[in-house]
């Protein structure tokens, strides 16, 4: 904490200095969505490079004067948490005032660029995110405020924790970690006892693009139990788009990607090649749209798919396709097809990618 509060005393002395020279004062951020400041390391995924392009949020200058105010505004904010040890969210925050902040993503976005110029992941400056995420499946922890959570599987799930960070004495004898792209999958798999009949595991959902939360947390157990992870995505550009973030992070937040990604994650299904080799009826499957066609040609640009010759292959089938399904396309196999036969015959047989 004391490496935050002077970090955030640093910035202000910088202002003060500049007030007593009668010059207006500026902040210095980074270019976080630039992609010339990114570079792409296998071992890490996308992460900001030392020297990136910045630009100042001047406070003589009528366009940035209003962020400028909100960023020492928000900076006030930190400090007295860190100093009382208390936390927010960044709920909280946008609702403390929402007549001067106008918006949730004006919270969002300085919240951001604060922990990028100060170089202190979000965590230690007691801001938490709002978690949409759910887990279940073989695992036990306890939370910081001394909370025992059982996540092992039943018909509900856990919610992921707020303070990752803060979970301690995590114990499960998974063999491996299963990312659920979106919800209702996720819930299919629980009714149908899939963390029970399988193999242990743990599933885990963001419920569509995850929180940082779940990214947080499906980082913790890749590195305290170091088992495999799989991603069970729809076969269309915007779940390939949502793996790629879980295993080599965005442009956005690549100033903490250290935290939060997991290149040794693998593409379990459903695969473009799948619809093929598994008969699916043309009827089921869902004709591209311009914006998908963007998205996709969008991704294949990007440095990772160089390095991943067998995703860049069944983004080719795609592309050629022309159309995506979801995973629910599988029912029309047979109502329970994905969980009685399609998840257990791709970890038995290594069907991933």
């Amino acid at each position: 904490s004391s490496e935050v509060l002077e970090a955030i005393e640093n910035v202000i002395e910088d202002v003060l200095e500049s007030l007593a020279k009668k010059q207006a004062p500026v902040l210095t951020v980074a270019k976080r969505s630039d992609w010339r400041n990114i570079e792409f390391k296998d071992s890490v995924g996308l992460q900001m490079i030392p020297c990136c392009t910045t630009r100042q949020i001047r406070s003589d200058c009528p366009r940035s004067a209003p962020k400028f105010a909100l960023m020492l505004k928000i900076l006030s904010m930190i400090y007295k948490m860190v100093q009382s040890n208390t936390y927010a969210t960044k709920r909280d925050i946008y609702y403390s005032d929402t007549l001067l902040f106008g918006s949730q993503s004006v919270v969002d976005n300085i919240i951001n660029d604060i922990s990028c110029m100060l170089k202190i992941p979000r965590r230690s400056l007691h801001v938490l995110s709002t978690t949409k995420g759910f887990v279940a499946g073989n695992l036990s922890y306890t939370e910081e405020d001394g909370t025992k959570v059982n996540c092992t599987c039943g018909a509900t799930a856990v919610t992921v924790p707020s303070n990752v960070q803060g979970i301690k004495n995590l114990n499960s004898h998974a063999k491996f970690i299963l990312i659920v792209e979106k919800d209702a999958t996720f819930q299919r798999l629980l009714d149908d006892d899939f963390c029970i009949k399988s193999s242990p595991c743990i599933m885990i959902t963001g419920r569509g693009i995850p929180d940082l939360n779940t990214r947080l947390l499906v980082r913790r157990l890749w590195d305290t139990f170091q088992i495999p992870v799989f991603t069970l995505m729809d076969a269309d550009p915007h779940g390939v788009e949502i793996m790629c973030i879980y295993k080599y992070g965005s442009v956005s937040m690549s100033f903490e990607a250290h935290h939060l990604t997991v290149p040794s994650i693998k593409w379990l299904g459903l695969l473009p090649s799948d619809l093929k080799r598994l008969n699916i009826h043309k009827d089921a499957l869902i004709p591209f749209t311009k914006q998908d066609h963007n998205k996709l040609t969008s991704i294949q640009k990007r440095p990772y798919i160089a390095c991943q010759p067998t995703w860049k292959k069944e983004l080719e089938i795609m592309a050629a396709s022309k159309v995506k399904a979801e995973i629910q396309v599988l029912t029309s196999l047979s109502s329970d097809y994905l969980s009685r036969v399609y998840l257990p015959n791709k970890l038995q047989f290594g069907g991933w990618l």
